[in-house]
């Protein structure tokens, strides 16, 4: 629909969106897709990390999110300091500027109620805030669309995300998990709904074909500069050798198989990780891909015959191309993702990386590589129908007939995959 005025609905989309992270931008794709069938008529355009990726790769106008550039740098000298606190006083008028301009705001998925990975609070989180509190105070409806949500156990991180997420005028999570986080961190969730991960709405790639008995074929290995969660800077280094040098025994078990493996990953921070790898397992066998979107990813994962995985986004991808998969599990998200595309199973801790315990899952996974592909066909068809449901609920939500009531979309039950 249209404003009264006649004008086209303004819509902006919010996030660290255009940095790196193939996750995010998976989501910012899907809403795009979501906005372009639903709403042609819409006049998109984003406040997002790396604006000119944005620009450039999806066509809609971007601006920086912060004003001080260098925003994501450690600051050790006074100028750089001086130069942060600054940037959190301007960009107070810069985020209120943007959503004024708006009808609707959407935050396309990601993770950005939770601290699974290291954060500060001073960083994306108060960024949220800003967001949610202008659209409260300048009447813009912002909405939190299927995004992730953990328990938080920093105090002013925990503040700044309940305070976001409660002047948010739409929420959906990714998963159950994630609203109970929210609950019990004080947020009224008995309106929001819970749906499938954004990016189960994107393109399904055609399938690959499973090689036979005599013939394995290549193995995808998903990397990630992994270092433990928000609580475990002490161990950071500990638990990053760990998850390093147990992927390494793996890969290299792989390939003394005679085994393919090409390695993934999902943010341009893994390169190191991955040059790691292919370093210390020095094998033709082993190659890396250079996929630059989730489409990419898919595909990839389409072609192989499994695959091992620590990155989320890596885990849907190779779920929605009907792969079989392992998880190697940093957080709750994984794991509940896992057990709603009935891979439950087939779950190794990436804090805890066992190189003979992992390749016995793996034997076990693609012994019921068969029955797997056809357990994940059937979810992901279910997955397709309550994404439809999503962006229904949306639509209801922040396209409303003139004069409808702002707010949640009533919800009467949980949409989850079984």
């Amino acid at each position: 629909m249209r404003p009264a005025d006649g004008s086209p609905v303004r819509v902006g989309v919010f996030g660290l969106l255009g940095s790196g992270n193939l996750g995010n931008d998976g989501s910012l794709e899907a809403v795009l897709g979501y906005l372009r069938e639903a709403h042609p008529e819409a006049s998109v355009d984003a406040l997002c990390g790396g604006p000119e990726v944005v620009a450039a790769r999806y066509g809609i106008p971007a601006t920086r999110l912060h004003w001080y550039r260098g925003e994501y740098r450690t600051a050790s000298r006074a100028g750089a300091i001086a130069g942060k606190g600054l940037g959190k006083l301007v960009d107070v008028f810069r985020t209120a500027s943007w959503v004024r301009r708006h009808d609707v705001v959407i935050v396309p998925g990601m993770g950005v109620l939770e601290a699974t990975l290291p954060l500060r609070p001073w960083g994306f989180p108060y960024s949220l805030l800003l967001l949610c509190a202008s659209g409260r105070l300048l009447g813009t409806r912002v909405a939190l669309v299927g995004v992730g949500a953990a328990p938080i156990a920093d105090r002013p991180t925990r503040a700044l995300v309940r305070w976001s997420a409660r002047l948010a005028a739409y929420r959906s999570y990714r998963d159950g998990l994630s609203r109970d986080a929210m609950r019990e961190m004080g947020v009224d969730t008995s309106r929001d709904e819970v749906y499938p991960d954004l990016a189960f709405a994107l393109p399904t790639p055609s399938a690959g074909t499973p090689s036979d008995a005599e013939a394995p074929g290549p193995v995808c290995v998903g990397l990630m500069d992994f270092h433990g969660g928000n609580d475990d800077r002490a161990r950071a280094e500990e638990i990053h050798r760990r998850y390093l040098d147990g992927t390494i025994d793996f890969v290299r078990a792989l390939v003394a198989q005679g085994r393919t493996v090409r390695l993934l990953t999902g943010d341009a921070c893994d390169a190191p990780v991955v040059a790691a790898v292919l370093e210390a397992v020095d094998s033709p066998l082993v190659t890396a891909s250079e996929a630059a979107s989730l489409a990419d990813l898919m595909k990839e994962a389409a072609a192989a015959d499994s695959v091992v995985a620590t990155r989320y986004h890596n885990l849907v991808c190779a779920l929605k191309a009907g792969t079989p998969t392992l998880a190697l599990s940093y957080a709750a998200k994984s794991d509940a993702l896992m057990a709603r595309m009935g891979l439950d199973a087939y779950r190794h801790p990436a804090r805890e990386v066992d190189a003979g315990r992992l390749l016995g899952q793996f034997r076990e996974l693609e012994e019921r590589a068969a029955e797997l592909r056809r357990t994940l066909a059937e979810r992901n068809l279910v997955a397709a129908r309550l994404l439809e449901d999503q962006f229904a609920a949306l639509t209801s939500a922040l396209f409303p007939a003139s004069g409808r009531a702002r707010g949640h979309v009533p919800a009467h039950a949980t949409r989850e995959t079984p």
